[in-house]
């Protein structure tokens, strides 16, 4: 069975965040932090080489893949900040309707800087999330 490329690392976040090239992002990246740090109740870990992760998900899929991986989490990459959040779950596209100016591929959501999106929203989001990831997989 394949292994989890992103996988909780030791490395510093602060360390990261100031490595980030671009001013803005990095400001909107501490924020984040703050914000995902409240809304989630765990602290920042650094998961992969890239992305700010909270808290820890087992998952085990029908196929029997099985892993772990953040609950929630975020990457200031250099076209926009990436959100990690559930892809699927319930009242999704009524938040993103009211969340602001982003995009949103599989399971991410793009912005380009905490300014345009209602943080309210993102905090309703991060909850809805780790409810549903915890609903979903609990035995």
């Amino acid at each position: 069975m394949a292994k989890n490329k992103t996988t909780e690392t030791e490395d510093s976040v602060p360390d990261f965040i100031n490595r980030v090239a671009d001013e803005s992002k990095r400001i909107d990246s501490f924020r984040i932090i703050e914000l995902m740090t409240e809304a989630t109740g765990y602290e920042a870990k650094i998961w992969g080489p890239a992305i700010v992760g909270f808290g820890t998900h087992h998952y085990k899929y029908e196929s029997g893949h099985e892993g772990d991986i953040m609950l929630a989490g975020f990457s200031p990459r250099k076209a926009a900040l990436v959100l990690y959040l559930a892809g699927n779950f319930p009242g999704r596209g009524e938040l993103l309707e009211r969340f602001g100016k982003h995009k949103t591929g599989k399971g991410c959501i793009y912005i380009k800087k905490l300014d345009d999106i209602d943080t309210e929203v993102l905090k309703e989001m991060i909850h809805a999330s780790i409810k549903h990831l915890s609903d979903d997989y609990s035995s």
